[in-house]
């Protein structure tokens, strides 16, 4: 699109978010089915751990592969598929590798995690993990053909199916078969936790098959000096993503092992996670601002405004996450709607972990920095030194203030990797960001949320009317303060 490229920005972020938002908040609907239907707070904890060790496994397995395909497919456009097809055979050798130890090692794996005689849990982590990994390459193809509709439709059939499939195996087959369901093979070989993975492993098979078309295009080889050359920009990719992921779940794992011996702490792990979801709407323009901006920061390098640029994407991604924000923190009396009453208690860790996102995107938007010099290594520095916090604090915190100190640890790291970055930054390839204005909204964003505070002396309906004024003068007044940089 010509012209305006934050314009640009915005209607790809728009677009990739039928593929990010859509998924997802039809994924998340899963919490409510979850904690409201199905599960107690235990077995939601168990499902909450395993999903951080998948998340961890994720990072490992991609290796920073997926930035390492946009950066070199950028400088070799005329040999795009030895680029696709070395980043691809590469990623399918690692995640067989990873499956066949697995399975080998299965029932030693299960009783490292406190998961003895659920091996099964292993095998199924495993094989969705490698699926997941091998056809993170395909999408990253998609995005960088700007085929953003066919990368958001795969992602909506993915979680369609996966949907479906949790109904059918959690309600429907259930009801069929009556209260003395679990004696029934199907559920006494596998409990009902383990058909959650289930239906996740057969939703990332499908996805495999829709991909199909893109798979079939790349040749099984490897061109070793490009792997090289891959492997030494993404390795650092690596260092950052798995210390991001460290801070996004080490602590649902953490606690596990940190609670004082009386705790159940699978439960509490359940009321953490389910909580933790309800900043869903914060997560959910980030990833799907990721999408959108890695391509086009690229993109944009070559261009004699660039940092113009970037700064008003700094800006506008501000305004936008503040208002996500109190829309969510204003609203919380509806938006607890969302999970089961028996997960109510955690309720107050939702504004921290709102901030902390928050945070985690403004520090997305500084990446830029190191990522166009080719210094990823210094990216895999700060995102070590976030993870330092975060492990310290969860280790100094949970075993006194539970889940709430976990809340806040990821509220400090966070916060620390944001100025870290922004002062390296400044010295590496200093952006003109609008400080005072980033710094105008980010103070009426605070004033209107701890004024919002205030109000729960007042009825229901009071705290609701008021809480819409409130979020309509923040919206009115930052639109009024960016209009012009937007234009």
């Amino acid at each position: 699109m010509p012209g305006n490229p934050l314009k640009k920005l915005a209607g790809e972020t728009l677009i990739y978010g039928l593929g990010t938002i859509v998924p997802r908040l039809l994924n998340y609907l899963l919490v409510p089915f979850y904690t409201i239907l199905v599960f107690n707070k235990g077995q939601y904890g168990e499902i909450t751990e395993l999903y951080a060790y998948v998340a961890l496994l994720m990072v490992l397995l991609t290796y920073g592969m997926e930035t390492a395909f946009f950066r070199y497919a950028n400088l070799y456009k005329n040999d795009l598929k030895k680029v696709f097809g070395t980043a691809t055979t590469s990623l399918m050798i690692t995640s067989t590798l990873f499956v066949l130890v697995m399975l080998f090692y299965k029932d030693s794996v299960a009783a490292l995690i406190r998961y003895s005689g659920h091996s099964e849990y292993i095998v199924l982590i495993s094989l969705i993990v490698a699926l997941d990994a091998f056809t993170s390459l395909p999408f990253a193809y998609l995005r960088f053909q700007n085929k953003a509709r066919r990368f958001s439709l795969i992602r909506i059939i993915n979680v369609v199916v996966n949907i479906s499939l949790n109904i059918i195996f959690l309600i429907l087959i259930p009801r069929w078969l009556g209260n003395n369901f679990q004696a029934h093979w199907l559920y006494r070989s596998t409990p009902l936790v383990g058909w959650v993975f289930i239906s996740n492993l057969v939703a990332s098979f499908t996805t495999l098959l829709l991909l199909w078309p893109e798979l079939r295009s790349f040749k099984i080889g490897i061109d070793k000096a490009l792997l090289k050359k891959l492997l030494a920009y993404g390795l650092p990719i690596l260092i950052i993503g798995f210390a991001g992921m460290i801070n996004e779940v080490s602590d649902k794992i953490l606690l596990r092992y940190l609670l004082p011996s009386n705790v159940d702490a699978r439960a509490v792990i359940g009321v953490y996670g389910a909580n933790y979801k309800l900043a869903i709407l914060m997560m959910l323009f980030i990833q799907m601002f990721r999408y959108a901006a890695e391509p086009f920061f690229f993109a944009e390098h070559e261009k004699q405004d660039a940092k113009k640029t970037y700064s008003r994407v700094m800006t506008a991604f501000t305004a936008f996450a503040w208002f996500i924000f109190l829309l969510v923190t204003l609203f919380l009396d509806g938006f607890k709607y969302f999970i089961g009453p028996a997960f109510w208690a955690g309720l107050q860790i939702v504004p921290i972990v709102l901030m902390a996102k928050l945070f985690l995107g403004l520090f997305y938007n500084l990446s830029v920095w190191y990522k166009l010099t080719n210094k990823t290594l210094y990216g895999g520095v700060i995102a070590m030194a976030g993870a330092t916090i975060t492990i310290v604090l969860n280790v100094l915190l949970i075993p006194h203030y539970g889940y709430t100190g976990s809340a806040w640890a990821n509220f400090a790291a966070y916060l620390s990797m944001l100025i870290i970055s922004y002062l390296w930054g400044r010295k590496v390839f200093p952006v003109p960001y609008n400080l005072k204005k980033i710094g105008l909204i980010s103070l009426l964003a605070l004033v209107i949320y701890f004024v919002s505070r205030q109000l729960y002396g007042f009825t229901l309906h009071w705290r609701l009317l008021l809480g819409g004024i409130l979020l309509l003068f923040y919206a009115a007044s930052t639109w009024l303060g960016i209009r012009k940089e937007i234009k």
